[in-house]
């Protein structure tokens, strides 16, 4: 990594990139910075945490953070997933909503439209137009519907628009230009060497999470949670044990599969990528438990580190 250029002071940003699920946040803050700091899957409200992405170069230093997708909340976990989310727009340099450009808008779109008109005083405003890869069907009526918000609020600031595709990277080159633009002269954030600040146990966990998710379909991944309940680091490697919880008994033979097969690939999948991030063997023990509820269980979701 090369060092950010001083002459003149150093440009550093916190982003925020929010927007309601599925539009691609993780997967487009996993691309801009070339490293896989985030988990992806086609399952909505895979991310539940807000998770840090570092990206430092000579232009300067910003410091992404990828907030859960804003939704239609019935649970504590709904609940607690979009208030991290709206908290990560307070007090931030840059904001960044991420929309779906190859699909009609949503009223989550709307919403965040709204929030960030009123709520971002003067920090840079941009609207990143991702899956263009997919088409760009959607831009006109988000555009419309900007112009429509924008008339029944207060002044604000006007957001600039880029299309982007996280998939095939296309326009994340000119997004980047224009966020560094944007970045505040100011000291790094973080130490020049830091991808991400995402704690160790919660990044374990995640990990399985995601392998079950791109498993499964259905409602069953929404009833998974994990964490991490122990981690022993040895000379020759890790030893993690990672519990699984389910609500359900039907739940927990789903998760583990015929014969275990669903678990041993889950396992194997993880450890793989787990050795990739950390630089260092990790063995997985995985153990399915039962916690009936604990979607509206607030105590229990803290304990697990979604609080």
């Amino acid at each position: 990594m090369t060092a950010p250029d001083t002459a003149g002071g150093t440009k550093a940003a916190l982003v925020a990139i929010v927007g309601r699920a599925n539009v691609g946040k993780s997967s487009l803050l996993n691309a801009l910075l070339g490293e896989k700091v985030s988990i992806e899957s086609p399952v909505a409200q895979t991310t539940r945490t807000v998770v840090r992405g570092i990206l430092t170069e000579p232009r300067g230093q910003l410091a992404f953070l990828d907030t859960p997708g804003v939704h239609a909340a019935r649970t504590d976990l709904g609940r607690l997933m979009n208030r991290a989310a709206r908290a990560a727009v307070e007090g931030v340099d840059i904001a960044m909503l991420v929309l779906d450009a190859s699909a009609a808008p949503r009223a989550e779109d709307q919403g965040w439209m709204r929030r960030l008109r009123r709520t971002t005083g003067l920090a840079p405003l941009f609207f990143v137009l991702n899956k263009t890869d997919l088409g760009m069907a959607g831009i006109p009526a988000l555009r419309a519907l900007w112009a429509e918000v924008a008339g029944s609020e207060p002044p604000g600031p006007a957001p600039e628009w880029i299309e982007v595709s996280a998939r095939t990277r296309a326009g994340l080159p000119v997004l980047l230009e224009r966020l560094f633009a944007a970045a505040p002269r100011q000291p790094l954030l973080f130490p020049e060497n830091v991808l991400t600040d995402h704690p160790r146990d919660l990044a374990i966990a995640d990990a399985v999470r995601e392998k079950l998710f791109l498993r499964l379909r259905d409602e069953v991944p929404h009833r998974i949670a994990a964490a991490t309940e122990h981690v022993a680091e040895r000379p020759d490697g890790w030893a993690a044990t990672v519990a699984i919880f389910v609500e359900r008994a039907s739940q927990k033979g789903i998760v583990i599969g015929h014969k275990g097969r669903m678990l041993r690939a889950v396992r194997r999948a993880a450890e793989a990528e787990l050795r990739k991030a950390f630089g260092v063997p990790i063995t997985l023990d995985l153990v399915v438990k039962i916690e009936p509820g604990w979607t509206r269980n607030y105590w229990f979701l803290k304990r697990i580190g979604y609080a």
